[in-house]
């Protein structure tokens, strides 16, 4: 009889506990325990790459330890199971009560429904014939439409199931290298676990402690950066080797121009503005009415309004300055101490020129002797040695900084804000900078530039685009905004989202009965996997630590003397390396609590290392012997591509990710600059 691959595994299992088993029997005197936590770990990970379950292997090995280190403190073998029972309910609740875990299933969901909506066929069409006299010009559209689709989704499986079912098969027929489609495929589809919204940088926040929102910010240009460098990959090979990627035919560029357009005339390189002008004003055919001429003609004029709208409401801001009301007859505390009254005690203040006479109290000498404890009151501060009182510079910053905060003047030295209720001062305006006039300047010669090359085919190509890129662009900017100018947090930010996409898919009448059942299971089937994963980890970590796995690992990574530079080179290296047998998800929620209590030490913000891991984990899906993106693709490219092709084209992709990381640890504001300006 055949023996099932599971049975196999459960043995595999029991043989490895067996030998953990015996391994504790017969060591005990020259093992200590942070030794069983380090035999722990590679237990674990010998058998998620036996093939099984992550979560519930981390479970499972945790609890089994846990009550080792338990029974090992002197707790009896009831105490022990009792703890170790504890330790699993307490550290499940608290996982189960992150609520930065709920904007998982939404997202999820989010993703799943823009997915079924469709768009992503006609987002690849528009963009193909966008880009079509770029070299390699179906390479880059696949890239760019990934990047996008990842954005709009962040599920990596689905964007390149989708785009090999798409793409490949056009650019298999154009002439495209096997590698070099399979490779922009493949790496393009992996940028959804970089781009906001992503589930990584979710898992990696709850983890490692760290802002969803600072690392959303933080990782925008870095994803760009490496979007960007793909591209360029695909434009300097396709110039390198035309034959590679050889140039669209005219009738693959070639756009169709609707017939009421033919009717006045169009043609393909027609001048589309003057055109549509002409038309209108001496229509003469019935073909063309005046109600699609205007429609035309609005859609043709739709980016010179967006331009003057976001011009006017610009300038608004950058020449609106609010002045406070102040009060110039209520002075502030520092300035009646300042002119010697007895402010801090409610008194009341002496009438001048009275300080020096006899009968009341007399104010103490500028220099009081060294061992005095009478303090100088405030406001002597520059005659004197002795500091100011604690809280009088804050008040005095307070009161004199409150118009800043409103984004106006500050207040004049003497005064204090309007009391609650009393009305402002008319706002005012300043000369707009020199900067808005050149971005101005800039912005309306691209305008023109737009207007003087749009030519009719190029107007149906923008139409494509405002049917398939924009929305996904509105829905993408109205998550990230909100989330990135702290308009919502990302558990907010997810559910408008969600009602984004739900939305899109009954615009583009995608929204049945199966697609929301399909997209509410699978939904429910990732959020499980994650969770139960949180669940699996937080076990496991507090088995690791209870043994003394973390003390043990942190002494041996300090007596290496390392710098800051070496470790964290140490560190991607381990994570790259361990990206080969292991996903991103295993990773994050295994080593990074290893990693993360270590950083302090080499003075590393975890944000930045989230952005270096972040950048490094790519590689989970783009190396084998596990790269599920190149499992995704077999499975749905044409027989003839086999798995070392696929491979092979991964492989410069992976070189540009090592790029990547290498640029943001030379230049780390590539990560650092948005956070630090949004909420440092």
């Amino acid at each position: 009889m055949k023996i099932r691959k599971e049975l196999w595994f459960g043995f595999g299992l029991m043989a490895l506990i067996l030998v953990a088993v015996v391994g504790m029997v017969l060591s005990t005197e020259t093992m200590t325990n942070g030794h069983y936590g380090l035999l722990m770990l590679s237990l674990v990970v010998v058998a998620i790459m036996l093939g099984f379950p992550t979560a519930f292997t981390l479970m499972g090995m945790g609890m089994m330890f846990a009550f080792f280190a338990y029974h090992s403190g002197g707790q009896t073998s009831a105490g022990a199971i009792q703890q170790t029972l504890d330790l699993m309910v307490q550290r499940t609740f608290s996982v189960m009560g992150n609520d930065v875990l709920i904007s998982i299933p939404l997202f999820v969901f989010m993703g799943y429904l823009v997915e079924r909506a469709n768009l992503i066929e006609k987002l690849f069409h528009s963009l193909h014939l966008a880009l079509s006299r770029v070299p390699g010009s179906l390479a880059v559209a696949t890239l760019v439409t990934c990047a996008i689709f990842a954005t709009a989704t962040g599920i990596v499986g689905a964007v390149v199931t989708l785009m090999g079912l798409l793409a490949m098969p056009q650019m298999l027929r154009a002439g495209y290298d096997v590698r070099l489609t399979a490779g922009s495929i493949t790496a393009g589809g992996c940028l959804g676990i970089l781009i906001p919204p992503s589930v990584l940088l979710i898992v990696y926040g709850a983890t490692a402690g760290v802002s969803v929102v600072q690392l959303y910010a933080g990782a925008f240009f870095p994803g760009l950066m490496l979007a960007g460098l793909y591209i360029l990959y695909v434009i300097i090979m396709a110039k390198i080797k035309p034959a590679w990627a050889p140039p669209l035919s005219a009738e693959q560029r070639r756009v169709p121009i609707p017939a009421p357009l033919r009717a006045i005339g169009a043609t393909s390189e027609g001048w589309a503005l003057g055109g549509l002008i002409k038309g209108l004003k001496g229509r003469n055919n019935q073909n063309a009415s005046t109600r699609y001429m205007l429609g035309q003609l609005s859609i043709a004029l739709a980016p010179a309004l967006l331009f003057v709208l976001v011009a006017v409401m610009s300038y608004q801001s950058a020449t609106r300055v609010v002045q406070v009301e102040t009060y110039e007859g209520l002075t502030s505390l520092n300035d009646s101490s300042r002119s010697g009254s007895s402010g801090e005690e409610g008194g009341l203040a002496e009438p001048p020129g009275e300080e020096e006479d006899s009968g009341g109290l007399s104010e103490p000498p500028a220099e009081a002797p060294a061992d005095a404890d009478v303090a100088e009151p405030p406001g002597a501060q520059a005659d004197g040695d002795v500091a100011e009182p604690a809280g009088a510079e804050a008040d005095e910053q307070a009161m004199s900084g409150s118009g800043a905060a409103e984004g106006g003047l500050a207040l004049p030295p003497g005064s204090v804000p309007a009391p609650p209720g009393t009305e402002p001062a008319a706002a005012t305006t300043k000369p707009a900078s020199a900067s808005y006039w050149i971005g101005l300047g800039v912005g309306g010669l691209a305008l023109a530039l737009f207007y003087g090359i749009l030519s009719y085919a190029r107007l149906e190509v923008f139409k494509m685009l405002l049917s398939s890129f924009f929305p996904l662009l509105v829905l993408i900017l109205s998550v990230l905004g909100s989330i990135v100018f702290g308009l919502a947090t990302p558990t907010e930010a997810a559910a408008v989202g969600a009602l984004g996409g739900f939305l899109l898919a009954v615009a583009y009448r995608q929204l049945t009965f199966n697609v929301v059942k399909e997209s509410v299971f699978l939904t429910a089937k990732t959020s499980a996997m994650v969770c139960w994963l949180f669940v699996g980890s937080a076990i496991f970590s507090a088995a690791f630590a209870l043994l003394g796995g973390q003390a043990l690992v942190e002494e041996w990574v300090l007596g290496m003397n390392l710098t800051s530079t070496e470790f964290l080179i140490l560190s991607q290296v381990i994570i790259f390396i361990l990206g080969w047998p292991l996903e991103w998800t295993e990773i994050i929620v295994i080593f990074m609590p290893i990693f993360i209590p270590l950083l302090d030490n080499f003075g590393i913000d975890p944000l930045f290392f989230g952005l270096l891991v972040a950048l490094n984990l790519q590689t989970a899906f783009l190396s084998p012997p596990v790269a599920m993106s190149a499992f995704y693709l077999k499975g749905v490219a044409p027989k003839h591509v086999t798995l070392n092709q696929i491979f092979a084209g991964m492989l410069p992709f992976m070189g540009i990710q090592v790029l990547a990381i290498v640029l943001l640890y030379q230049f780390p504001a590539i990560g650092m600059w948005l956070p630090q300006v949004l909420y440092r």
